[in-house]
């Protein structure tokens, strides 16, 4: 799981998403789930910037906090 940027940033980009790309995190996250099984986190990144034309440090962010959530409902 790749989190270069601080959790303070992190949490800051999440906020905006819905304002920045007009959906919510939960619809980016399923997304995700359905989108190619892609398993390398750069791969998903830029399959979500390209694929949806979002901005990278929102892509990164989403896959990111996908995985979060992921690695919590498994513990």
């Amino acid at each position: 799981m790749s989190m270069p940027q601080s959790e303070e940033t992190h949490q800051s980009l999440l906020a905006r998403i819905p304002e920045v790309t007009g959906r919510d995190l939960p619809s980016w996250l399923e997304c995700l789930n359905d989108g190619p099984g892609l398993l390398r986190f750069e791969e998903r990144v830029n399959w979500l910037a390209d694929e949806h034309d979002l901005p990278h440090g929102y892509a990164r962010a989403i896959v990111h906090e996908h995985d979060r959530r992921r690695a919590a409902s498994r513990s």
